[in-house]
């Protein structure tokens, strides 16, 4: 049976902290074909890079500035401080095209990507361009931003956006699911790679190296069969961590009281249509009636 958890440090790849997906992973997954995730920790100076291939790209900053060398040409990527300040520069690469990597100052880069046939140019995405949406309401309030979108990016196949959920709150609630072609949906595998952390405004925020040490921030995510296809996953997440969703309905993604928790997800799938089409778990849909009554969480957004 297929492995759909990795923990920090279960997809290692040479410099790549999690390789999952791509032509030349070499932790090899059963039955996944359309999405794939690198996660790199880069030292000051230091870099990767990626060869030539049938793959379209995006590079995101997952902490610090970098700059990315696409065929000679090099792109400056602003990044941030961490993935709760807000959105970053992002650079769509295209297919068929070197990419290199570096740090000046070091930090952490996530690129998501997906086989693809289709070329569509190199494109530099600026953080004050990225759509930031507030979606949900009340304790399933969450904050999206969607640079990879189909409505945002020109691309082949892949739909790429991250979320940041406030601690204590629900996302990718209702449960829901995208894993057959048919009216109104789309069938999408889905990468959920996640980051914890104290949230902001918690008592033992700033009490000092020794209160920090004594954290665990934790989140937990969730995926389960939607049809004769076995997949039942419960899994505490935290920094590094990745789940990967070939079917099932999935949700929520819970932020532990105490730790907000960040997601980047990378979805693509067979289907001639490039578009992000649900089905909720007619158990849970409901849910979403409620919102028109209830006020995004206040926390929200994260930056203004």
């Amino acid at each position: 049976m297929a492995e759909w958890v990795y923990p920090l440090g279960s997809a290692k790849d040479g410099d790549w902290q999690v390789s999952l997906g791509a032509h030349d992973s070499s932790t090899a997954v059963d039955g996944w074909a359309h999405t794939g995730l690198k996660v790199a920790e880069l030292a000051p100076g230091a870099s990767v890079s990626l060869e030539a291939a049938g793959e379209e790209r995006i590079v995101v900053p997952l902490e610090g500035a970098f700059e990315v060398t696409v065929d000679g040409v090099v792109h400056s990527l602003r990044g941030r401080a961490s993935v709760f300040a807000g959105p970053s520069d992002v650079l769509y690469t295209g297919i068929g095209r070197e990419v290199e990597i570096s740090s000046p100052d070091g930090g952490r880069v996530a690129v998501a990507l997906a086989p693809a046939k289709a070329d569509y140019p190199t494109r530099l995405v600026r953080a004050e361009e990225t759509p930031v949406e507030l979606r949900g309401a009340g304790n399933c309030s969450r904050q999206v931003h969607n640079f990879g979108t189909p409505a945002a990016l020109e691309a082949d196949r892949f739909i790429v956006c991250e979320v940041i959920t406030p601690a204590g709150n629900w996302s990718s609630y209702p449960p829901h699911k995208h894993d057959t072609e048919k009216d109104g949906e789309t069938a999408l595998e889905e990468i959920y790679y996640f980051e914890t952390r104290l949230a902001a405004g918690s008592p033992v925020e700033g009490a000092g190296a020794s209160a920090a040490a004594g954290q665990d921030p934790i989140g937990y995510a969730r995926v389960y069969a939607s049809d004769e296809r076995p997949i039942d996953v419960q899994a505490e997440v935290r920094t590094g961590d990745v789940v990967l969703v070939p079917y099932g309905w999935h949700g929520p993604a819970m932020a532990a009281p105490g730790y907000d928790l960040y997601y980047l997800n990378v979805m693509a799938g067979p289907g001639r249509v490039r578009e992000w089409l649900i089905s909720d778990d007619p158990h849970h849909g409901w849910v979403r009636r409620t919102w028109d009554a209830e006020k995004i969480d206040p926390r929200l957004p994260f930056t203004p």
